[in-house]
């Protein structure tokens, strides 16, 4: 396992490659659809954003309320293809990282490319098991959307995988070819 520390910066990213084992400690925020709607309205706006994007990550989660004495329920991650007509507007802002589930489309990834970020996935299904990770959270905006609002999150070994790296390699793609040599 890696451990690497937000904010992320192109020497971290450099470094990780597709397939590799992370454990992310640091600040994250998570958002979902109507979160990252709202982000890139503000951009197209050339209005300030309620929370900076440089180095930092974006988990598609939306995290169920927590048990008493807890500092969040359940937060697994999100689809990712459903933020996908968002987030290359979100890498030119400066977004460095993605943490979802599923493959992305190639405009994202040509965006990944070029913008020297990362995707990593986690575990799907896996959402009560992310919450031990995450040491305390906070609302940062949109408290309108319930789960979906943007919420800042404090990590401490957060387990994901690189899906695609820096240079556009892609675990998906990877798994297919190795599939299809057997």
């Amino acid at each position: 396992m890696i451990k690497i520390k937000t904010p992320l910066n192109d020497n971290i990213i450099d470094k990780l490659k597709v397939g590799d084992e992370v454990l992310i400690s640091g600040k994250i925020y998570t958002a979902r659809d109507m979160a990252h709607s709202r982000l890139v309205n503000l951009l197209e706006k050339n209005e300030n954003l309620p929370l900076e994007l440089k180095g930092n990550i974006i988990y598609y989660a939306g995290p169920t309320p927590a048990k008493p004495e807890k500092v969040i329920g359940s937060i697994g991650p999100t689809t990712s293809g459903r933020m996908d007509i968002f987030t290359p507007k979100l890498l030119d802002a400066g977004l460095k990282g993605m943490i979802g589930k599923g493959n992305r489309n190639r405009q994202v990834i040509e965006s990944i490319i070029k913008n020297k970020a990362i995707y990593f996935i986690a575990i799907g299904g896996a959402g009560a098991l992310i919450s031990k990770s995450i040491k305390s959270s906070k609302l940062i905006c949109y408290e309108d959307l319930g789960t979906e609002a943007i919420m800042e999150l404090e990590v401490e070994d957060f387990p994901a995988i690189v899906a695609i790296d820096s240079y556009g390699n892609n675990i998906y793609d990877i798994g297919i070819e190795k599939y299809r040599s057997l």
